[in-house]
């Protein structure tokens, strides 16, 4: 029995995983995101299709496991002074939203349908919440999470989580199960929720931490994993335990070690559960997803995922337009946040539990989630050129080949610095940059910058970077991967490639990038204001000499395993520090 219940799952695994990956290089090649292609590939492996696995409930609940674990890669990267910061956008914006919107989906179920006022507001509040699951992702790939537009998005979500303790609160004195009269009441749900929060934070600090300080010290790379693992499961459980958001317990995790020096390495060992588990979980949803439910009723579900769409995309646009967002960025926030939630399915179960709305009516519902969460992508895609600021072409010219000798890409500060070095030397330069402000203030100090995309290989050949000598970009090192480099040496083998690059980590992940130089971003500022400290603490020139060689000696041999090794994390005995400093220049010449 056991071997065949191991013989299943692993069946079930190979199906799924399989038709997963299928879908997904489908969809991501025509341009329509990788959830769409699970949620497709999930309906075409589910009960209501091939039926090529089973227990899609029992999946969807594992499979869980990936919310929880973005949750915390999310709140990794929110110190708690940036959460304090961000106070006003998570309970101004985030309340607006979930009570607009939930209030207006409400009022439209409740005189479109024949469902009684409790049953729509057991459906109308969770069709307010939007899929975390399928925003953040997108957000990460797009890279706006950390942007200004991004940070509002995450902060509604997360008020959004926040809110289930009261969704879950609003359902439960609704419900017309006798069972359910014994459930705890909204305040003591409430207090309990924040006795799990600071519980949580003080357990991290005099707990959790020490622990990582004692793993970091032992050098056992996998007993990171393993603590990573154990730290969410416990947050999570606790959460679960008390009936509330495993997210939220999950996210109070990662706010817990935001701040200690072990928040990238966390990151890098969790990333893998989570994408896995992720998109396990959009697979589960289109399996659960109820097609002869849809088939008995497709224009109810097709006109309820239209409504679902239009209005949360009116509010939240609306809100965005009153807090002095522009309207493309309204637009583009309304639509982000336009579909349905994960959460929705629980809500649904719960209230069809609490005998206020029926198994079909859940069922119905749950497929216009699906069909929300489906359309998310294509309408981003859309709207695309909607969005798009639309760039001036006043005053400002393409880059074209004029015998230049060198192709600077980015002329903020770094690319300035170098660029006036060439022309020094009486190397002809062609500047590029795509940031409209800094073109027209170069202008003013008599600079040519042109404009455009200075990554995009067409541009590159219309400047003429087939001729010049060298080709120098300037810009972000985190815009640039191997990938990239890789096709821009293919197109032009002649110039030189000179990369600036963000940290050590980049030069790390450009390892294999066809490139001739790639310099560290104020590696060498930093170097300099080192030796200005040191004269000023009375070091002779000598020892200032010795110690800048020194340390370039150890840095650039800690680079140099770094890169051979592939992982940023090597070589991490030979960093200086109070545990580890070698005998300075001063102590050796007294001895």
């Amino acid at each position: 029995m056991e071997h065949a219940e191991a013989s299943h799952f692993l069946r079930d695994g190979v199906v799924m995983l399989g038709f997963a990956l299928g879908f997904v290089l489908l969809f991501r090649r025509l341009r329509l995101g990788a959830t769409l292609g699970y949620l497709v590939a999930g309906v075409v492996i589910g009960p209501q299709v091939l039926h090529l696995t089973g227990d899609p409930e029992g999946k969807i609940a594992f499979a869980e496991l990936g919310i929880v674990l973005l949750l915390f890669i999310v709140g990794l990267e929110l110190a708690p002074q940036r959460l304090w910061q961000m106070k006003r956008e998570i309970f101004g914006l985030g309340l607006l939203q979930v009570l607009l919107c939930g209030a207006a989906l409400t009022l439209a179920i409740g005189f479109a349908t024949g469902f009684t006022w409790p049953a729509a507001i057991a459906l109308g509040l969770p069709l307010a919440l939007s899929s975390t699951a399928q925003v953040l992702p997108m957000l990460q790939s797009a890279g706006r999470l950390k942007t200004p537009f991004g940070e509002r998005a995450f902060s509604i979500l997360l008020f959004q989580d926040l809110s289930i303790i009261a969704m879950i609160t609003v359902v439960a004195a609704l419900s017309r199960n006798p069972a359910d009269a014994g459930g705890p009441p909204g305040w003591q749900l409430m207090l309990m929720t924040v006795a799990a929060i600071a519980g949580l934070i003080l357990v991290g600090r005099f707990v959790i931490r020490p622990l990582f300080r004692l793993i970091g010290r032992l050098g056992e790379r996998e007993m990171f994993i393993v603590a990573a693992l154990f730290t969410i499961a416990a947050s999570a459980g606790t959460m679960e335990l008390l009936g509330l958001s495993t997210a939220l317990g999950a996210f109070l995790a990662g706010v817990m070690l935001a701040d200690t020096p072990y928040r990238h390495e966390l990151e890098t060992d969790v990333e893998p559960f989570r994408s896995i588990l992720l998109g396990l979980f959009f697979l589960a949803v289109g399996m659960m997803l109820d097609l002869h439910a849809i088939a008995e009723r497709p224009l109810f579900v097709l006109t309820a995922a239209v409504g679902l769409i239009a209005i949360k995309a009116a509010v939240m646009g609306g809100i965005a337009l009153a807090i002095g967002m522009s309207w493309r960025n309204a637009l583009a926030l309304g639509l982000l946040l336009s579909q349905g939630g994960e959460f929705g399915f629980v809500m649904f179960a719960q209230a069809q539990n609490g005998l206020l709305i029926s198994p079909e009516a859940a069922s119905l519902f749950g497929a216009v989630v699906t069909l929300s969460m489906a359309s998310t992508p294509i309408l981003m895609i859309l709207t695309a050129p909607l969005r798009r600021t639309p760039q001036s072409t006043e005053r400002r010219e393409a880059p074209r080949s004029d015998g230049a000798g060198a192709l600077v890409i980015g002329y903020g500060r770094f690319g300035q610095t170098v660029a006036q070095m060439l022309m020094l030397s009486d190397i002809k330069v062609t500047l590029i940059d795509r940031d409209t402000q800094m073109i027209d203030t170069a202008g003013e100090f008599g600079s040519k910058v042109y404009f455009g995309d200075g990554t995009r290989i067409d541009l590159l050949r219309q400047a003429g970077a087939a001729e010049v000598d060298a080709l120098l970009f300037c810009i972000d090192g985190k815009q640039l991967d191997a990938a990239m480099l890789e096709a821009i040496r293919e197109a032009f083998p002649r110039p030189k490639i000179l990369v600036r690059a963000y940290d050590r980590r980049t030069l790390v992940d450009l390892r294999d990038a066809p490139v001739d130089c790639a310099v560290r971003e104020l590696h060498g500022s930093a170097i300099t204001m080192g030796r200005a400290a040191l004269e000023m603490l009375g070091d002779s020139l000598q020892d200032i000499d010795e110690a800048e060689e020194e340390y370039r000696r150890r840095d650039d041999l800690r680079l140099g395993l770094q890169i051979e090794a592939g992982d940023y994390r090597a070589a991490r005995d030979m960093v200086v520090s109070e545990q580890r400093n070698p005998i300075s220049w001063r102590k050796r010449k007294q001895a």
